[in-house]
């Protein structure tokens, strides 16, 4: 359809809204799966910074060092285009795996600073007390520590996954037809880009909103049950 000469042709809006929903669903999808990996790997590197191995305990806080000091786009562009031409390595990814592999591991470096905040602020006593009941080291990692360490962190995790919500937008720099990209190229068919570009920001505000609730109600029941 050809838009009016209107600033806001409803009909033009209606009409862009399949293909922002296509879009909306491919962000939702690398955002909850990037989350997912970051979750992981950043769990997994605050708890390896704290080994009493100096080497091993550098090179990850260098890790988390580099992943936020360089641009998320910079770190897209590397692992699609850059990383399946280095010499002995030629990891080709796809554009969905990409785009999953890019936020999660970006987002790592600060669930991995959010995980060691956690864990530093957690009593003193809780841990004599473990090593006063001579608790293996797992259990008291996955019994003590990590239980109250996430809990404290929920609601910051909670913001980042609405954060990655937004941040997708970024792989358009590598042609990942996310929800803002699908509304650019909606636009470029008629040079009008106020309607799909005002409806994709409504489409990320309409999953960003029920992503913080659920965190939140999240965060109410670890605290009863605390």
């Amino acid at each position: 359809m050809i838009p009016t000469k209107d600033y806001w042709d409803s009909q033009y809006a209606a009409d862009a809204l399949p293909k922002l929903l296509d879009g909306l669903k491919l962000t939702v999808q690398i955002s909850l799966l990037g989350f997912a990996l970051a979750a992981v790997l950043g769990l997994l590197v605050a708890v390896v910074r704290r080994s009493k191995i100096p080497v091993i305990s550098h090179l990850f806080s260098f890790y988390v060092l580099f992943i936020r000091g360089t641009p998320l786009l910079v770190q897209a562009i590397f692992v699609y285009f850059v990383l399946p031409k280095l010499p002995g390595v030629g990891v080709s990814l796809s554009l969905f795996w990409a785009g999953v592999v890019v936020m999660g591991v970006n987002y790592s470096a600060y669930c991995a600073e959010v995980y060691r905040a956690g864990i530093e602020d957690l009593p003193a006593g809780q841990w004599e007390a473990a090593t006063a009941l001579s608790l293996p080291r797992a259990t008291t990692w996955g019994r003590v520590v990590l239980p109250q360490a996430i809990r404290s962190v929920i609601p910051i995790l909670g913001n980042y996954l609405v954060q990655m919500f937004k941040d997708s937008a970024v792989l358009l720099g590598i042609g990942v037809v996310e929800l803002l990209n699908s509304a650019n190229i909606y636009g470029q068919d008629s040079y009008r880009f106020v309607e799909p570009m005002v409806m994709a920001g409504l489409l990320y505000l309409i999953v960003s909103i029920p992503a913080s609730l659920a965190f939140r109600v999240m965060e109410r029941r670890l605290a009863v049950n605390a």
